[in-house]
């Protein structure tokens, strides 16, 4: 029986008015196969060979991972829809009257929003697509629209910080493809007809769809919830790119694929190694109706270990036993005719991954003994060299369990890490070794240093020390014996650093290409675009620039500037450091973005003239499609026709606005008006500001502008967006910037930075006569749910009411570091408790919405934060509900949880935002907040909480 939400909701009896360190460069074009952690939604950031060209488009305010997934895919409207909706929409049946009676809104059914928000998001979503290997075909990979509440459902085991779900022997909560489509890609751009794959069941889940090295033949496995499949497991199936059949690649349906951490790999066009059931595994462990002893942990040793709250962790010894029963493979060496043989012993293997030359295999494994207070990434960990048909060779390291890595920012594990295959090599390794016992707090140069050697080295031979450190490693690029870029980088101070190294020369001496900060957006370079070699590993393109015998490469940049992103392309000289811009966006109405390298099927350098690239184009009313353009003239050819995915908001209004805090610190936003709105008309609106407070370093760096006013709107499923389609001004993504100079650490004065960010943004839209002074909301999720519930508590003078999803509330519940703050409560007590609204519960005033979802499993965002504010506030007598979203994370999947907290927040908006009209108290309320924001939010009741609190709450973090 389906569990209804939970609602709690307390109205004060009293009258009240009714108000992440940059990471290295790399190739704009994520040429990885799906992740067995979360496909399709999640990508690997390693490619492997012959791995799916698969691009992922997120819009971040930073950075830009572009994707042939079009923004809002996940919620295109086909229904159309009159643009020009009634300006006085809120007096039509879309306003409070849509609510019914007070009665029928504490009820637990499951609702719906009304039909303005509910058509966009249930709109069928765009499909994702996937270049092959050779850049002469496009896969469409076919997707449905939101899940139903069922597959949240389904029963999962939470083991070592992961979510299993037992009856396909994967992850829980897997997204799916529907069909593959094949598109030839044509001499002209154009596409050709598409050729459906076919041959798997209807109703079949597609995951993990990766292209052989060739191009021939597609890899994906398929799962099958019909009444008539006992297993439901996941099996291994192929396709025949030509033809389009496909068929299991295994004769026996007993074999099937253990995806709970790796799952397959090409190794060359014809043979893949299989993670698989052991046969014969039978059934699960079976726990103990009385335990055998009390659960028992000791730190009679006296260690210092401090860990963040993790989550979902093993707790006792049969749930040990669950996770090997669950995680153990047996790995098999498969070939297309079905052949296979087992290789290796059956083991918790967390990666394959073969040399670019494919004769060797390195194996991950994790190991016991086993830890109940951090999650499997941090087990004993085996890595070995295997030759591609299962012999072992050697044993790189077997590292202990890592319970005791510091807490402090770019800390690490101590032994060697980050090991790979080198790009540019058959099958030479690398990896790095921290020098400081990866402890960030201690000072010793070189931090990190890089090695690296043979799969199989001579006897006696050691490894090659290839670049020393003294930030922390971050990466490298490779390209050839003569040229490498290396990465480094250090949070506490922003810097970031990319080294020039040439690893087949030790008479080169290293050299600094680039030393900067990594908040400074405006000096970013860009980053080296990486070409597909034969082997299917990607290197940095080098670039023949007619008869000139420089060192070319090729920098896509995002192009930050006072204006806006204005993305380009530059052709680099290595030696002399010169530029050449060689392609930019048009900034007068488009947004345009380098996807990926078109011209990378040949080996060797990139003739300029033969450059080909894969182009993106987007405006704000015009959704995002993608070119093939090429040189020497620089002809574009599109390639998509996307339909626009909610065609009843494409004459939306979008600005993005300047302006400044009291502090002098610059801040930008993007503002959304409704379809045709007119101010003479309509007057002002009712607004909703939805934001995330960010940690800086420097004002300067704090006010740059980041993003583009010509990029196309993206309205995800609960996108603060959609509430332009019931007529509201949204203020998206305001800065609020928290800024710590020097060693002044940014969170001591959070509260006073927060308030005076959140004063210029509403001043801002007041002025310029689009939002109505009493009828401003506030709204975030995670960490903007915390800015939401403390500017209630420390600026009720500004806003109406608010909401908050999935957030963290009590800060002395995350005692060991939150968010970007890597002190300690018992460092910094009075920062941690300022900053937390749980403390400042009796101050908040105006009406507030908690969501949360009941299996919330981010650090730090239990549940139990908005249970224990919900009551904090209504002990106070604050105006408040609480939602529960059965079966949910941090981030909500289901239909009927997505539609619910869509009407729960139209409901709040409607009844306490648009449907006010008082303006109580606002000269006492405005000086009361000023006094607040001046002490630091402090609690002056404080002395009345229960402070054995702080010794018995479990720690967890942001």
């Amino acid at each position: 029986m389906m569990r209804p939400h939970k609602v709690y909701q307390f109205h004060r009896l009293s009258i009240l008015s009714l108000f992440p360190l940059s990471p290295p460069p790399s190739s704009s074009l994520t040429l990885c196969r799906f992740s067995s952690l979360r496909a399709p939604g999640h990508l690997r950031t390693q490619p492997a060979a012959g791995e799916a060209a698969v691009v992922s488009r997120t819009i971040m305010t930073s950075s830009r991972l572009r994707s042939l997934v079009p923004v809002g895919s996940a919620a295109p409207s086909e229904n159309g829809g009159d643009s020009g909706s009634a300006p006085n929409a809120s007096a039509s049946s879309s306003g409070l009257g849509f609510y019914e009676d007070e009665g029928s809104a504490l009820g637990g059914a499951y609702r719906l929003p009304p039909p303005e928000i509910r058509d966009i998001v249930d709109a069928p979503p765009l499909p994702a697509l996937s270049f092959s290997p050779q850049r002469d075909k496009i896969l469409f990979l076919k997707r449905r629209a939101l899940p139903p509440l069922t597959e949240l459902a389904r029963p999962e085991e939470k083991l070592a910080g992961i979510r299993i779900d037992g009856k396909c022997n994967t992850r829980s909560r897997m997204s799916f493809y529907t069909g593959i489509g094949i598109h030839q890609l044509l001499p002209d751009g154009k596409l050709g007809p598409e050729k459906e794959v076919h041959g798997f069941p209807d109703g079949a889940k597609i995951n993990f769809v990766t292209w052989s090295n060739d191009g021939k033949h597609l890899s994906f496995s398929i799962r099958s919830d019909e009444e008539g499949n006992s297993s439901g497991k996941l099996q291994l199936w192929v396709a025949d790119v030509e033809t389009g059949k496909a068929r299991p690649l295994f004769e026996s349906p007993e074999i099937c694929l253990n995806a709970v951490f790796d799952n397959f790999v090409w190794i060359d066009n014809s043979t893949l190694v299989v993670c698989t059931i052991p046969l014969g595994r039978g059934e699960p462990p079976k726990k103990p109706l009385v335990p055998g002893g009390p659960k028992i942990q000791s730190n009679e040793q006296k260690n210092v270990i401090q860990v963040r709250t993790f989550q979902d962790l093993l707790k006792d010894e049969y749930d040990e036993d669950l996770f090997d029963y669950y995680a153990t493979s047996q790995l098999l060496l498969v070939s297309l005719d079905g052949k296979a043989e087992e290789i290796g012993p059956p083991a918790v293997y967390t990666s394959i991954d073969p040399s670019p030359d494919g004769n060797y295999l390195l194996i991950s494994s994790i190991h016991r003994p086993y830890s109940f207070i951090v999650p499997c990434g941090r087990f004993p960990k085996k890595v070995d060299v295997w030759t591609a048909d299962g012999q072992f060779v050697r044993e790189l390291c077997d590292l202990p369990l890592a319970e005791d890595i510091p807490i402090a920012f770019n800390s690490v594990r101590q032994g060697m890490r980050s090991i790979h295959w080198r790009a540019d090599k058959p099958s030479a390794l690398y990896w790095v070794e921290t020098q400081d016992g990866g402890d960030a707090k201690v000072e010793v140069s070189p931090r990190d240093i890089i090695y690296t050697q043979p799969a199989e080295p001579l006897e006696g031979e050691q490894p090659e020390i290839l670049h020393k450190v003294d930030l922390r490693y971050g990466g490298v690029s490779w390209c050839d014996d003569s040229l490498a870029l290396v990465y480094e980088s250090w949070y506490k101070t922003r810097r970031t650093r990319t080294w020039v190294i040439s690893p087949g020369s030790k008479d080169t001496n290293p050299r600094i290409l680039f030393d900067r900060s990594s908040e400074d957006v405006y000096s970013d370079p860009g980053s080296p675009m990486l070409r597909r070699t034969p082997a299917g590993t990607y290197v940095i393109a080098k670039v023949k620039k007619g008869n000139d015998e420089g060192t070319y490469v090729l920098l896509n940049g995002s192009g930050a500037t006072p204006e806006g992103n204005i993305p380009f392309l530059d052709l680099f000289e290595m030696n002399t450091g010169s530029k050449e811009r060689i392609w930019q966006s048009d900034k007068e109405k488009y947004f345009e973005s380098v996807v990926a390298l078109m011209s990378d099927q040949n080996d060797g350098d990139i003739i300029l003239d033969q450059l080909k690239i894969l182009t993106s184009k987007e405006s704000k009313t015009e959704n995002t499609q993608y070119y093939i353009m090429c040189w020497p003239d620089k002809r574009a050819c599109q390639i998509t026709n996307f339909p626009h995915p909610y065609p009843q908001l494409a004459s939306l209004q979008k600005e993005m606005i300047r302006y400044q805090r009291k502090d002098g610190v610059q801040l930008t936003a993007t503002l959304y008006l409704p379809p045709n709105y007119d101010s003479s008309k309509e007057g002002p609106l009712p607004c909703l500001v939805w934001s995330y407070p960010g940690e800086f370093k420097s004002k300067d760096a704090a006010g740059q502008v980041r993003g583009s006013p010509n990029e196309f709107a993206g309205i995800g499923p609960t996108s603060a967006l959609l509430w332009l389609a019931r007529r509201f001004a949204i203020l998206s993504g305001p800065t609020i910037p928290i800024i710590g100079e020097g060693k002044e650490e940014a969170n001591d004065s959070y509260v006073e930075q927060l308030v005076a960010s959140a004063e210029a943004a509403v001043e801002e839209v007041i002025r310029r006569g689009v939002a109505h002074p009493n009828k401003v909301a506030i709204g975030g999720h995670s960490y903007g749910a915390f800015m939401t519930a403390n500017l209630l508590a420390h600026a009720p003078h500004l806003f109406c009411c608010g909401v908050a999803r999935s957030g963290a509330y009590n800060r002395t519940l995350t005692p060991f570091g939150f968010q970007n703050e890597d002190r300690t409560l018992w460092e910094a007590t009075n920062t941690y408790v300022e900053m937390s609204p749980f403390m400042s519960a009796h101050r908040i005033k105006k009406p507030i919405l908690l969501i949360h979802g009941e299996e919330d499993n981010n650090p730090g965002t239990l549940t139990m934060q908005s249970d224990r504010f919900f009551n904090a506030l209504k002990g106070h007598g604050s105006l408040c509900r609480l939602v529960v979203l059965p079966f949910e994370s941090h981030g909500y999947a289901a239909r009927e949880s997505i539609m619910h907290v869509l009407w729960e927040t139209d409901r709040w908006l409607q009844k306490y935002c648009v449907s006010n009209t008082s303006d109580e108290s606002k000269g006492v309320v405005d000086s009361e907040a000023k006094v607040v924001a001046a002490s630091g939010g402090g609690n002056p009741e404080l002395a009345d909480f229960d402070q054995d609190q702080f010794k018995c709450i479990p720690r967890s973090s942001l």
